[in-house]
Parts: structure tokens; sequence; C-alpha cells
């Protein structure tokens, strides 16, 4: 059984280029694969090995600068989760595209998961789901409202298009494992909101340590790497998915029109050219050899 780690911390880099060296060196010293982000607001992204290699890549991270109090997730893996481990420099560690936002200046009110129902189920709550429209497709809170956003660049937009709507009201927002809500809800206060509250840990938390019977999450978890989805306890959430476009699929839609592996799946079957289709199925081919070879293809699952 492996190990996957969902991490991020909003600290300052200077110089978040000469960090990046020796994170991968200790990542792959240590057989972990997986997905990092530096860049000068902090880091972020998730990883997957043995026990002792996350441990040991975690303990790298905490001593960078402002990492001490670095906040991770964690939840098995039957087999890796990842291809290959890359480590990249970004403009930002989760993209909103609002210089003035700064997490490290102030954030929403943190909300235990275990207090998370009573909040959202009191009448002058508004709860928001940051996430893109494809993740929320596959589960969110009961009640909750969905922007429709394709992308975290949106939001800025829809909040302040959408603003009036939610007037007098205090407003709880949630993600995947709390990074967008912390930039989302230093957005909302420097919009003028009073109360804002954000899911402690995200709905990864969430689903970790609120039994079922007790919870208001309805349907999957969208998670970042082969796993596609997990349900309550962390468990798999028997998603598959499209690696044209990248959304989670059921699978009722797998076994449906317009999915053809590696190719286009119902969501997508019109989006993409005719050579594209042949990029994919090329792509697709070369996966089918390398697993018949018994070697790991890093096309469409890098």
């Amino acid at each position: 059984m492996l190990t996957v780690a969902a991490l991020y911390q909003f600290t300052a880099f200077p110089d978040p280029a000469a960090l990046r060296g020796p994170l991968l060196a200790v990542c792959e010293e240590h057989g972990v694969k997986g997905s990092l982000l530096l860049a000068r607001e902090g880091i972020n992204g998730t990883i997957a090995g043995t026990r002792e290699g996350i441990g040991a890549v975690l303990d790298h991270i905490r001593a960078l600068p402002g990492c001490a109090g670095l906040d991770w997730k964690e939840s098995p893996a039957g087999e890796m989760p990842f291809g290959r481990m890359k480590v990249r420099l970004k403009r930002e560690i989760v993209t909103m595209g609002e210089p003035e936002v700064d997490p490290t200046a102030g954030t929403g009110r943190y909300v235990a998961p275990e207090d998370w129902n009573a909040l959202i189920a009191t009448e002058d709550v508004v709860v928001i789901d940051t996430r893109n429209d494809y993740e929320v497709a596959i589960g969110t809170f009961e009640g909750a409202v969905d922007p429709g956003t394709k992308s975290f660049r949106e939001f800025p937009g829809w909040w302040r298009d959408n603003a009036a709507r939610f007037s007098g009201k205090r407003v709880a927002m949630f993600c995947t494992g709390g990074i967008r809500c912390e930039k989302s809800t230093n957005f909302l206060i420097r919009e003028g909101v009073e109360e804002v509250y954000h899911l402690k840990g995200g709905i990864l938390k969430y689903l970790e340590e609120v039994p079922e019977t007790e919870s208001l999450w309805h349907g999957a978890c969208f998670v970042f790497d082969q796993r596609v989805s997990v349900g309550h306890g962390l468990a798999p959430g028997g998603h598959g998915m499209c690696h044209a476009c990248r959304r989670p699929l059921t699978a009722e839609a797998m076994a449906g029109p317009g999915y053809e592996e590696g190719v286009s799946c119902p969501a997508c079957i019109d989006e993409y050219s005719s050579q594209q289709r042949a990029r994919f199925r090329e792509r697709q081919r070369q996966v089918a050899l390398a697993e018949d070879r018994g070697d790991l293809h890093l096309g469409p699952r890098g």
C-alpha cells in the first residue's frame, strides 16, 4: 500500500528556482512520484510513494522557509497513481489572476469538518463550491452554489457579477484540499464580505473524518491523479477519466456512445478536430503497446 499526500503552503519564496533542484532530488532519491508546483507565493501539489519516502519529502519541505506548519492530507493507494515526478516553477501555485490577493495577510475563518454540517445548515449562510464545473458535476455538498466556472481564473468575475445575490449572507466556501479557499476567502474579504468561512482541510478531510451516515456530501470528489475520484473514507470513487479532455467519467459514460479510450468522451466528442483525434489515437496505441511490454507510458497519464 502506498501513501498519497496532497499538500500546500502559502509562504514567501524569493527564489523558487533555487528550491527546485534539491526538492526534485529528494523525491527521486526516495522513489516518490507526482507533481509539485513552486512559486513566489509558496508550494502546492500531490505526491505518492512509500510511507518512508513521503515522510522524507515532507521533512524536506517543512525545512523550507515558512513551511514548518505545512498542511497536507494523506490517503492510501493500491498502486502508484503517477507516472513520474515533476517539480515545476509557476507564477501562482493556484492560478486566480488577482495580484492583490494574499492569503498570508488573512483568510476566512477555518471550520473543522465536524462543525461544517451545522454551519452550512444555517439559514443565513450561503455555501459556495469554488471548484471547476467538471469537479462539481460528480459530487458536492447539499445545497451548495455551483458557479459553473471552467477555471479558477473565472471565479473573481463570477463573484462580482453575482455578489448582490448574497447580500446580507454569511459565506461558507469549500474546495478539494483547502488551497483555493485560502485565496477565494481572502478575495471575498477584500471585496467587502464581512463573514467568510471555509472548510479546513477541504473535502478530502471532511470525507476522511465525517461518517457517511452523518455526511451532507453527495457523490464523489475529483482528485488529480489516476484514482480520478474518492468517496467517504477516501475509498476509490469508481470514476474513469477521458485522457483527451481530462474530465471524470462514470462507468455508464465509458460504455455509451461517444467514448473511445484515450480519444473522446460524450462531453468532448465535438471539441477536437480530426487531426487532433488522430494524434490521440496514436498516443493511445503507444500506451497499449507499452502496457503489453509491461512498461509505463507517460503520455496521457504522465
